[in-house]
Protein backbone atom coordinates (compact mmCIF):
# COMPACT_ATOMS: atom_id res chain seq x y z
CA UNK A 1 0.00 0.00 0.00
CA UNK A 2 2.90 2.44 1.15
CA UNK A 3 4.61 1.86 -2.10
CA UNK A 4 1.74 1.82 -4.64
CA UNK A 5 0.37 5.64 -2.60
CA UNK A 6 4.13 6.77 -3.21
CA UNK A 7 4.25 5.72 -7.23
CA UNK A 8 0.59 7.13 -7.93
CA UNK A 9 1.84 10.66 -5.62
CA UNK A 10 4.78 11.08 -7.91
CA UNK A 11 8.05 12.69 -6.94
CA UNK A 12 6.95 15.93 -5.00
CA UNK A 13 5.71 14.08 -1.94
CA UNK A 14 9.02 12.37 -1.99
CA UNK A 15 10.56 16.00 -2.32
CA UNK A 16 8.68 17.35 0.73
CA UNK A 17 9.78 14.29 2.73
CA UNK A 18 13.77 14.81 1.50
CA UNK A 19 13.67 18.54 2.42
CA UNK A 20 11.37 17.45 5.65
CA UNK A 21 14.30 15.14 6.95
CA UNK A 22 16.91 17.94 6.24
CA UNK A 23 15.47 20.86 7.76
CA UNK A 24 14.86 18.79 10.60
CA UNK A 25 18.65 17.84 11.21
CA UNK A 26 19.75 20.70 13.29
CA UNK A 27 23.22 19.99 12.74
CA UNK A 28 22.93 20.08 8.90
CA UNK A 29 20.77 23.18 8.78
CA UNK A 30 23.76 24.85 11.51
CA UNK A 31 26.60 23.55 9.07
CA UNK A 32 25.04 25.04 6.48
CA UNK A 33 24.31 28.28 8.31
CA UNK A 34 27.85 28.29 9.38
CA UNK A 35 29.26 27.92 6.04
CA UNK A 36 27.74 31.30 5.45
CA UNK A 37 28.53 32.89 8.09
CA UNK A 38 32.42 31.51 7.36
CA UNK A 39 32.29 33.71 3.96
CA UNK A 40 31.48 35.85 5.88
CA UNK A 41 33.96 35.98 8.71
CA UNK A 42 36.46 35.72 6.25
CA UNK A 43 35.91 38.35 4.34
CA UNK A 44 35.94 41.05 6.96
CA UNK A 45 39.12 39.37 8.02
CA UNK A 46 40.92 39.97 4.37
CA UNK A 47 38.80 43.43 4.45
CA UNK A 48 40.40 44.82 7.39
CA UNK A 49 44.18 43.49 6.54
CA UNK A 50 44.40 46.80 5.48
CA UNK A 51 47.28 47.98 3.14
CA UNK A 52 49.97 50.47 2.63
CA UNK A 53 49.67 53.98 4.47
CA UNK A 54 50.95 56.69 2.85
CA UNK A 55 52.11 54.90 -0.58
CA UNK A 56 52.61 56.28 -3.82
CA UNK A 57 48.84 55.42 -5.33
CA UNK A 58 48.21 52.81 -8.17
CA UNK A 59 48.05 54.22 -11.22
CA UNK A 60 44.93 54.25 -13.25
CA UNK A 61 44.45 54.70 -16.94
CA UNK A 62 41.91 56.15 -18.97
CA UNK A 63 39.30 53.39 -19.08
CA UNK A 64 39.47 52.51 -15.36
CA UNK A 65 42.19 50.12 -15.08
CA UNK A 66 45.37 49.55 -13.06
CA UNK A 67 48.37 50.27 -15.20
CA UNK A 68 51.75 50.10 -14.77
CA UNK A 69 53.08 53.63 -16.27
CA UNK A 70 57.06 53.45 -15.87
CA UNK A 71 59.72 53.91 -18.65
CA UNK A 72 62.27 56.34 -19.63
CA UNK A 73 61.38 59.14 -21.81
CA UNK A 74 63.42 61.73 -23.41
CA UNK A 75 60.49 64.45 -24.54
CA UNK A 76 59.21 67.45 -25.68
CA UNK A 77 55.94 69.32 -26.03
CA UNK A 78 53.93 69.48 -29.12
CA UNK A 79 51.22 71.85 -29.50
CA UNK A 80 48.50 70.76 -32.46
CA UNK A 81 49.55 68.77 -35.13
CA UNK A 82 53.05 67.24 -35.99
CA UNK A 83 54.96 64.12 -36.17
CA UNK A 84 58.32 63.11 -35.63
CA UNK A 85 60.54 59.77 -37.39
CA UNK A 86 63.24 58.23 -36.21
CA UNK A 87 65.27 54.84 -36.89
CA UNK A 88 65.94 52.49 -33.80
CA UNK A 89 69.61 51.63 -34.60
CA UNK A 90 69.84 49.08 -31.69
CA UNK A 91 67.58 47.58 -28.74
CA UNK A 92 69.40 45.43 -25.71
CA UNK A 93 68.25 44.08 -22.45
CA UNK A 94 70.52 43.19 -19.74
CA UNK A 95 69.24 40.83 -16.88
CA UNK A 96 70.23 40.01 -13.09
CA UNK A 97 72.58 37.61 -12.74
CA UNK A 98 73.91 37.35 -9.18
CA UNK A 99 74.61 40.11 -6.74
CA UNK A 100 75.53 43.01 -8.57
CA UNK A 101 75.67 41.49 -11.73
CA UNK A 102 73.90 41.50 -15.47
CA UNK A 103 74.15 39.93 -18.06
CA UNK A 104 72.70 39.92 -21.68
CA UNK A 105 69.53 38.27 -22.11
CA UNK A 106 65.87 38.63 -24.28
CA UNK A 107 62.67 40.59 -22.91
CA UNK A 108 60.06 39.46 -25.72
CA UNK A 109 58.32 42.56 -24.90
CA UNK A 110 60.73 45.21 -24.37
CA UNK A 111 60.02 48.56 -25.94
CA UNK A 112 61.60 51.51 -27.49
CA UNK A 113 60.07 53.57 -29.91
CA UNK A 114 58.06 57.04 -30.26
CA UNK A 115 55.42 58.13 -27.89
CA UNK A 116 53.12 61.02 -27.66
CA UNK A 117 51.53 61.39 -23.99
CA UNK A 118 49.20 63.94 -22.11
CA UNK A 119 51.26 64.35 -19.56
CA UNK A 120 54.09 62.94 -17.93
CA UNK A 121 51.68 62.07 -14.93
CA UNK A 122 51.15 57.94 -14.81
CA UNK A 123 48.15 56.65 -16.40
CA UNK A 124 47.69 59.68 -18.66
CA UNK A 125 46.30 58.93 -22.29
CA UNK A 126 49.05 58.07 -24.96
CA UNK A 127 50.14 56.21 -28.47
CA UNK A 128 53.12 54.90 -28.77
CA UNK A 129 54.32 52.86 -31.66
CA UNK A 130 57.41 50.93 -31.08
CA UNK A 131 60.11 47.84 -31.77
CA UNK A 132 60.30 44.63 -29.51
CA UNK A 133 62.43 41.65 -29.56
CA UNK A 134 60.20 39.09 -29.76
CA UNK A 135 57.21 40.84 -31.42
CA UNK A 136 58.26 43.43 -34.31
CA UNK A 137 56.90 46.50 -34.85
CA UNK A 138 53.55 47.29 -32.41
CA UNK A 139 51.43 50.28 -32.38
CA UNK A 140 49.88 50.30 -28.57
CA UNK A 141 47.58 53.33 -27.15
CA UNK A 142 45.62 53.55 -24.02
CA UNK A 143 47.26 50.29 -22.23
CA UNK A 144 45.04 47.97 -23.70
CA UNK A 145 45.17 48.61 -26.93
CA UNK A 146 48.23 46.70 -29.37
CA UNK A 147 48.15 46.60 -32.55
CA UNK A 148 50.83 44.41 -35.00
CA UNK A 149 53.13 45.98 -37.51
CA UNK A 150 54.24 44.51 -40.79
CA UNK A 151 56.88 41.83 -40.70
CA UNK A 152 59.74 43.49 -40.49
CA UNK A 153 63.37 42.20 -40.69
CA UNK A 154 65.24 41.75 -37.29
CA UNK A 155 68.44 43.57 -38.60
CA UNK A 156 68.40 47.26 -37.46
CA UNK A 157 67.65 49.78 -38.22
CA UNK A 158 63.91 50.24 -38.27
CA UNK A 159 62.27 53.08 -38.83
CA UNK A 160 59.23 54.51 -36.91
CA UNK A 161 57.16 57.44 -37.55
CA UNK A 162 54.26 59.00 -35.66
CA UNK A 163 51.81 61.36 -37.25
CA UNK A 164 49.26 63.34 -34.61
CA UNK A 165 46.00 65.21 -37.04
CA UNK A 166 43.38 66.82 -34.96
CA UNK A 167 42.68 63.59 -32.48
CA UNK A 168 43.98 60.87 -34.77
CA UNK A 169 47.17 59.80 -34.55
CA UNK A 170 48.52 57.34 -37.18
CA UNK A 171 51.27 54.94 -36.86
CA UNK A 172 54.13 53.47 -39.71
CA UNK A 173 56.72 52.01 -40.06
CA UNK A 174 59.63 51.31 -42.31
CA UNK A 175 62.64 49.02 -43.08
CA UNK A 176 64.75 51.55 -45.24
CA UNK A 177 63.41 55.07 -44.39
CA UNK A 178 62.04 55.37 -47.84
CA UNK A 179 59.10 53.03 -48.31
CA UNK A 180 56.96 53.43 -45.32
CA UNK A 181 53.36 50.97 -44.51
CA UNK A 182 50.75 52.30 -42.55
CA UNK A 183 50.65 50.46 -38.98
CA UNK A 184 46.98 52.09 -37.62
CA UNK A 185 44.84 54.88 -37.25
CA UNK A 186 44.00 55.69 -33.32
CA UNK A 187 42.30 58.01 -31.11
CA UNK A 188 42.89 57.68 -27.47
CA UNK A 189 40.52 58.76 -25.27
CA UNK A 190 41.77 62.05 -23.45
CA UNK A 191 45.47 62.68 -25.82
CA UNK A 192 44.48 66.54 -24.78
CA UNK A 193 45.65 69.67 -27.01
CA UNK A 194 49.54 69.62 -26.12
CA UNK A 195 51.38 66.63 -26.28
CA UNK A 196 54.83 65.23 -24.33
CA UNK A 197 55.93 63.74 -27.68
CA UNK A 198 59.46 62.02 -28.24
CA UNK A 199 61.65 58.57 -27.85
CA UNK A 200 61.15 56.55 -24.85
CA UNK A 201 62.32 53.11 -23.77
CA UNK A 202 60.26 50.56 -21.34
CA UNK A 203 62.39 46.75 -20.31
CA UNK A 204 59.24 44.83 -18.49
CA UNK A 205 60.46 42.21 -15.66
CA UNK A 206 61.08 39.04 -17.18
CA UNK A 207 59.01 35.77 -16.11
CA UNK A 208 61.19 33.23 -14.32
CA UNK A 209 58.72 30.47 -12.90
CA UNK A 210 56.98 31.14 -10.83
CA UNK A 211 58.52 34.87 -10.52
CA UNK A 212 60.12 37.33 -12.46
CA UNK A 213 63.31 39.34 -12.88
CA UNK A 214 63.73 43.32 -13.60
CA UNK A 215 65.48 44.09 -16.65
CA UNK A 216 67.43 47.24 -18.26
CA UNK A 217 66.85 47.47 -22.04
CA UNK A 218 69.04 50.35 -23.81
CA UNK A 219 68.40 51.92 -27.32
CA UNK A 220 70.21 53.74 -29.92
CA UNK A 221 68.29 55.99 -31.99
CA UNK A 222 69.51 58.12 -35.31
CA UNK A 223 67.61 60.16 -37.89
CA UNK A 224 65.74 62.13 -35.46
CA UNK A 225 63.58 64.48 -37.38
CA UNK A 226 59.92 66.37 -36.12
CA UNK A 227 57.69 69.04 -38.12
CA UNK A 228 54.47 70.52 -36.58
CA UNK A 229 54.36 72.42 -33.23
CA UNK A 230 57.08 71.45 -31.41
CA UNK A 231 58.71 73.44 -28.84
CA UNK A 232 62.00 74.64 -29.61
CA UNK A 233 63.31 73.63 -26.11
CA UNK A 234 66.08 70.31 -25.32
CA UNK A 235 65.13 67.02 -25.53
CA UNK A 236 64.49 66.48 -21.64
CA UNK A 237 65.30 62.88 -20.22
CA UNK A 238 62.54 61.91 -17.43
CA UNK A 239 61.68 58.85 -15.70
CA UNK A 240 58.07 58.37 -15.76
CA UNK A 241 56.45 56.87 -12.39
CA UNK A 242 59.67 56.33 -10.80
CA UNK A 243 58.29 55.76 -7.25
CA UNK A 244 55.07 53.92 -8.69
CA UNK A 245 54.06 50.39 -6.92
CA UNK A 246 53.73 48.91 -10.07
CA UNK A 247 57.52 49.73 -10.79
CA UNK A 248 59.78 47.07 -9.13
CA UNK A 249 62.90 49.81 -9.94
CA UNK A 250 66.02 49.24 -11.24
CA UNK A 251 68.22 45.97 -10.68
CA UNK A 252 71.80 47.52 -9.17
CA UNK A 253 73.95 49.08 -10.43
CA UNK A 254 71.55 49.98 -13.71
CA UNK A 255 69.67 53.29 -13.79
CA UNK A 256 67.67 55.03 -16.35
CA UNK A 257 69.90 57.06 -18.31
CA UNK A 258 69.41 59.76 -21.89
CA UNK A 259 72.21 61.37 -24.05
CA UNK A 260 72.98 62.93 -27.08
CA UNK A 261 75.65 62.11 -29.01
CA UNK A 262 76.06 64.23 -32.55
CA UNK A 263 72.72 63.22 -32.98
CA UNK A 264 73.17 59.83 -31.75
CA UNK A 265 70.48 59.64 -28.89
CA UNK A 266 70.75 56.93 -26.55
CA UNK A 267 68.17 55.68 -23.80
CA UNK A 268 68.59 53.14 -20.90
CA UNK A 269 64.92 52.24 -19.13
CA UNK A 270 63.35 49.88 -17.57
CA UNK A 271 59.84 49.39 -16.13
CA UNK A 272 56.66 48.90 -18.66
CA UNK A 273 53.63 50.82 -20.28
CA UNK A 274 50.87 48.41 -19.93
CA UNK A 275 47.85 46.97 -18.30
CA UNK A 276 48.97 46.29 -14.63
CA UNK A 277 49.10 41.91 -13.77
CA UNK A 278 48.72 40.85 -10.22
CA UNK A 279 52.01 39.84 -10.27
CA UNK A 280 53.16 43.52 -10.96
CA UNK A 281 50.69 44.75 -8.84
CA UNK A 282 51.50 42.22 -5.92
CA UNK A 283 49.84 44.78 -3.44
CA UNK A 284 46.43 44.28 -4.96
CA UNK A 285 43.37 42.62 -4.11
CA UNK A 286 40.84 40.92 -5.73
CA UNK A 287 37.63 39.70 -4.97
CA UNK A 288 38.63 36.20 -5.02
CA UNK A 289 40.85 36.95 -2.18
CA UNK A 290 37.92 38.44 -0.40
CA UNK A 291 35.93 35.00 -1.06
CA UNK A 292 39.07 33.19 0.29
CA UNK A 293 35.91 31.44 2.42
CA UNK A 294 34.88 29.89 0.05
CA UNK A 295 37.24 27.00 0.98
CA UNK A 296 35.65 26.56 4.22
CA UNK A 297 32.29 26.72 3.02
CA UNK A 298 32.95 23.59 0.87
CA UNK A 299 34.10 21.81 3.04
CA UNK A 300 31.46 22.02 5.14
CA UNK A 301 28.94 22.02 2.71
CA UNK A 302 30.76 18.65 1.53
CA UNK A 303 30.54 16.75 5.02
CA UNK A 304 26.73 17.53 4.78
CA UNK A 305 26.25 16.58 1.46
CA UNK A 306 27.95 13.20 2.40
CA UNK A 307 25.90 12.69 5.78
CA UNK A 308 22.78 13.37 4.23
CA UNK A 309 22.68 9.84 2.60
CA UNK A 310 25.42 8.18 4.84
CA UNK A 311 23.60 8.50 8.28
CA UNK A 312 20.61 6.28 6.77
CA UNK A 313 22.93 3.67 6.05
CA UNK A 314 24.39 4.35 9.71
CA UNK A 315 21.10 4.11 11.74
CA UNK A 316 19.97 1.85 9.27
CA UNK A 317 16.79 3.91 8.15
CA UNK A 318 17.98 3.79 4.19
CA UNK A 319 15.59 0.71 4.27
CA UNK A 320 12.42 2.71 5.37
CA UNK A 321 13.26 5.34 2.97
CA UNK A 322 13.14 3.27 -0.07
CA UNK A 323 10.53 1.28 0.98
CA UNK A 324 8.24 4.47 1.16
CA UNK A 325 9.27 4.74 -2.36
CA UNK A 326 10.56 2.39 -4.15
CA UNK A 327 11.91 4.65 -7.23
CA UNK A 328 15.51 4.69 -5.45
CA UNK A 329 16.45 6.71 -8.70
CA UNK A 330 13.67 9.22 -7.56
CA UNK A 331 15.16 9.49 -4.45
CA UNK A 332 18.11 9.95 -4.94
CA UNK A 333 16.86 12.96 -7.25
CA UNK A 334 15.25 14.50 -4.25
CA UNK A 335 18.13 14.94 -2.52
CA UNK A 336 20.24 16.24 -4.71
CA UNK A 337 17.48 18.78 -5.41
CA UNK A 338 17.37 19.33 -1.50
CA UNK A 339 21.03 19.96 -1.29
CA UNK A 340 21.69 21.46 -3.95
CA UNK A 341 19.09 24.26 -3.25
CA UNK A 342 20.41 24.77 0.14
CA UNK A 343 24.15 24.74 -0.88
CA UNK A 344 23.29 27.60 -3.70
CA UNK A 345 21.85 29.35 -1.25
CA UNK A 346 24.05 28.96 1.51
CA UNK A 347 26.85 30.17 -1.24
CA UNK A 348 24.82 33.10 -2.63
CA UNK A 349 24.50 34.63 0.52
CA UNK A 350 28.32 34.46 1.79
CA UNK A 351 29.24 35.76 -1.31
CA UNK A 352 27.06 38.78 -2.03
CA UNK A 353 27.47 39.24 1.79
CA UNK A 354 31.23 38.55 2.10
CA UNK A 355 32.11 40.55 -1.32
CA UNK A 356 30.11 43.88 -0.58
CA UNK A 357 31.70 43.98 3.30
CA UNK A 358 34.91 42.96 2.27
CA UNK A 359 35.47 45.23 -0.54
CA UNK A 360 34.34 47.70 1.33
CA UNK A 361 36.91 47.54 4.37
CA UNK A 362 39.73 46.69 1.97
CA UNK A 363 39.44 49.63 -0.19
CA UNK A 364 38.56 51.54 3.59
CA UNK A 365 41.98 50.17 4.33
CA UNK A 366 44.38 51.40 1.75
CA UNK A 367 44.27 48.25 -0.42
CA UNK A 368 43.46 48.34 -4.05
CA UNK A 369 41.35 45.89 -4.62
CA UNK A 370 40.87 45.23 -8.84
CA UNK A 371 37.73 46.83 -10.34
CA UNK A 372 34.75 43.90 -11.08
CA UNK A 373 32.29 45.20 -13.18
CA UNK A 374 28.47 44.65 -11.95
CA UNK A 375 28.02 41.40 -14.29
CA UNK A 376 31.19 39.82 -13.52
CA UNK A 377 30.48 40.24 -9.46
CA UNK A 378 26.85 38.92 -10.18
CA UNK A 379 28.62 36.28 -12.17
CA UNK A 380 31.01 35.36 -8.86
CA UNK A 381 28.17 35.40 -6.67
CA UNK A 382 26.18 32.84 -8.64
CA UNK A 383 29.02 31.26 -9.68
CA UNK A 384 30.08 30.39 -5.85
CA UNK A 385 26.85 29.67 -5.27
CA UNK A 386 26.74 27.07 -7.97
CA UNK A 387 29.73 25.64 -7.09
CA UNK A 388 28.83 24.95 -3.37
CA UNK A 389 25.47 23.38 -5.27
CA UNK A 390 27.51 20.94 -7.14
CA UNK A 391 29.88 20.18 -5.02
CA UNK A 392 27.27 19.53 -2.30
CA UNK A 393 25.68 16.89 -5.03
CA UNK A 394 29.26 15.45 -5.92
CA UNK A 395 29.42 14.62 -2.17
CA UNK A 396 25.90 12.78 -2.14
CA UNK A 397 26.97 10.79 -5.00
CA UNK A 398 30.25 9.50 -3.55
CA UNK A 399 28.26 9.00 -0.04
CA UNK A 400 25.41 6.69 -2.34
CA UNK A 401 28.35 4.85 -3.33
CA UNK A 402 30.67 4.31 -0.93
CA UNK A 403 27.60 4.33 1.99
CA UNK A 404 29.62 5.24 4.76
CA UNK A 405 30.74 8.86 5.66
CA UNK A 406 34.35 8.40 6.67
CA UNK A 407 34.99 6.52 3.48
CA UNK A 408 33.14 9.21 1.22
CA UNK A 409 34.47 12.65 3.00
CA UNK A 410 37.73 11.10 2.24
CA UNK A 411 37.05 10.25 -1.72
CA UNK A 412 35.73 13.42 -2.09
CA UNK A 413 38.44 15.40 -0.88
CA UNK A 414 40.69 13.77 -2.47
CA UNK A 415 38.85 14.44 -5.57
CA UNK A 416 37.90 18.49 -4.69
CA UNK A 417 40.11 19.69 -1.97
CA UNK A 418 43.39 18.33 -3.21
CA UNK A 419 42.87 19.76 -6.65
CA UNK A 420 42.63 23.23 -4.70
CA UNK A 421 45.43 22.83 -2.77
CA UNK A 422 47.50 22.36 -5.67
CA UNK A 423 46.33 25.49 -6.86
CA UNK A 424 46.19 27.30 -4.05
CA UNK A 425 50.17 26.79 -3.87
CA UNK A 426 52.69 29.16 -5.20
CA UNK A 427 55.33 26.56 -6.29
CA UNK A 428 53.40 24.09 -8.26
CA UNK A 429 54.89 24.32 -11.42
CA UNK A 430 52.52 26.21 -13.92
CA UNK A 431 51.96 23.42 -16.33
CA UNK A 432 50.58 20.97 -13.45
CA UNK A 433 48.73 24.04 -12.24
CA UNK A 434 47.16 24.67 -15.04
CA UNK A 435 46.63 20.82 -15.69
CA UNK A 436 44.74 20.74 -12.16
CA UNK A 437 43.03 23.69 -13.36
CA UNK A 438 41.78 21.76 -16.36
CA UNK A 439 40.80 18.80 -15.55
CA UNK A 440 39.88 18.54 -11.97
CA UNK A 441 36.81 19.44 -10.19
CA UNK A 442 39.19 22.39 -9.03
CA UNK A 443 38.67 24.13 -12.24
CA UNK A 444 35.05 25.19 -10.44
CA UNK A 445 37.30 28.15 -8.65
CA UNK A 446 37.66 29.97 -11.88
CA UNK A 447 34.31 31.12 -11.69
CA UNK A 448 35.49 33.72 -9.13
CA UNK A 449 38.14 35.31 -11.81
CA UNK A 450 38.06 38.57 -12.07
CA UNK A 451 41.41 39.13 -13.87
CA UNK A 452 42.65 40.09 -16.96
CA UNK A 453 45.39 38.02 -18.73
CA UNK A 454 46.57 40.57 -22.07
CA UNK A 455 48.73 39.32 -24.91
CA UNK A 456 51.32 42.22 -24.45
CA UNK A 457 52.27 41.45 -21.14
CA UNK A 458 54.21 38.92 -20.37
CA UNK A 459 53.53 37.56 -16.41
CA UNK A 460 52.75 34.53 -14.07
CA UNK A 461 49.50 33.86 -15.64
CA UNK A 462 48.50 30.71 -13.44
CA UNK A 463 45.51 30.06 -10.96
CA UNK A 464 47.62 30.71 -7.70
CA UNK A 465 47.54 34.11 -9.17
CA UNK A 466 44.50 34.40 -10.14
CA UNK A 467 44.30 33.41 -13.70
CA UNK A 468 42.20 30.51 -14.72
CA UNK A 469 43.49 28.70 -17.88
CA UNK A 470 39.43 27.96 -18.95
CA UNK A 471 36.81 30.67 -18.84
CA UNK A 472 34.48 31.19 -15.78
CA UNK A 473 31.95 29.12 -16.85
CA UNK A 474 33.41 26.27 -18.27
CA UNK A 475 36.00 25.80 -14.88
CA UNK A 476 32.47 25.48 -13.47
CA UNK A 477 30.88 23.19 -16.22
CA UNK A 478 33.36 20.78 -15.12
CA UNK A 479 32.24 20.12 -11.63
CA UNK A 480 28.87 19.97 -12.79
CA UNK A 481 30.03 17.58 -14.95
CA UNK A 482 31.94 15.34 -12.34
CA UNK A 483 28.57 15.91 -10.13
CA UNK A 484 26.09 14.49 -13.13
CA UNK A 485 28.76 11.44 -13.78
CA UNK A 486 28.85 10.98 -9.99
CA UNK A 487 25.11 11.05 -9.44
CA UNK A 488 24.74 8.96 -11.96
CA UNK A 489 26.61 5.77 -10.99
CA UNK A 490 24.65 6.34 -7.27
CA UNK A 491 21.52 6.40 -9.11
CA UNK A 492 22.58 2.88 -10.84
CA UNK A 493 24.06 1.45 -7.99
CA UNK A 494 21.32 2.13 -5.62
CA UNK A 495 18.86 0.60 -8.41
CA UNK A 496 21.19 -2.79 -8.26
CA UNK A 497 22.35 -3.47 -4.91
CA UNK A 498 20.78 -4.10 -1.90
CA UNK A 499 20.11 -0.72 0.40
Amino acid sequence: MIASRSGRDGFLPVLRAEWTKFRTVRGWVAAMSAAALMMVLVALLAGMSGGPRNGSPVPIGPGGEAVTDSFYLAHRTLSGDGGITVAVASLETVLPSGPGGMEPGVVPWAKAGIIFKRSTDQGSSYVAIMVTPGHGVRMQYDYTGDIAGPASPTAAPRWLRLERSGDAVTGYASADGTRWTEVATVRPRDLGGTVHGGLFVASPASVDGPGTLPSVSTADFTGLGVHGGWSAADWTGTQIGPDSPTFAGYPPPASGAFTDDGGRLTLTGSGDIAPATREILATGGTLRDILTGTFPALVAVMVVGTLFITTEYRQNLIHVTLTADPGRGRTLAAKAIVLAVAAFATGLTGALAGGLLGTWLAEAGGVYVFPVPLSAALRVALGTAALLAAASVLALAAGAILRRGAAAVTAVFAVVVLPYLLIAVPFTPSAVSNAVARMTPGAAFAVQQTLTPYDQVDSVYTPYTGYYPLEPWAGLAVLAVYAAAGLTAAAVLLRRRDA
